[in-house]
């Protein structure tokens, strides 16, 4: 077994998700330390949800991450946290924030867009057509003990 694999007690795993999320009215606001700050909250609630963060990239206006999430986490959840903690860390951390009247204790826009990142199509058909016919050779040499 490879090793991009990882292993709870009962489950072999290797869910790889990229997804994006935008501050609210997609507002250039992710520069400096605001940036910074987001940057290490995605990172330590990642972490804690025993999850592993792959790449992270916090542009002015958007964030991309790609994220191995364990399968007894939700993609929803973990956003769920990532952006409830990060907007209660970052409107604490940076109070000017707070003065527009604009943000109504929201940072993050509504939603986000995810999509999963692994084998390709033709590369998954190609690896059971392989587990299927390696099971067909196991059962010809036992017919013929």
């Amino acid at each position: 077994m490879s090793s991009r694999f990882r292993k709870l007690s009962h489950t072999i795993w290797h869910c790889q998700y990229h997804i994006v999320w935008v501050p609210k009215y997609r507002y250039r606001i992710l520069h400096g330390s605001v940036k910074e700050a987001a940057e290490s909250g995605i990172m330590a609630i990642c972490g804690y949800a025993g999850c592993e963060v792959v790449e992270l990239n916090v542009q002015a206006d958007h964030v991309h991450l790609v994220v191995l999430i364990p399968p007894k986490l939700s993609i929803s959840d973990l956003l769920g946290r990532l952006k409830g903690q990060t907007s209660m860390k970052l409107f604490q951390q940076f109070r000017h924030l707070k003065k527009k009247p604009y943000w109504g204790n929201h940072f993050w826009a509504k939603g986000y867009c995810v999509d999963s990142v692994g084998l390709d199509a033709d590369m998954i058909r190609k690896y059971v057509r392989y587990q299927k016919k390696k099971e067909q050779q196991m059962e010809q040499l036992q017919l013929g003990d």
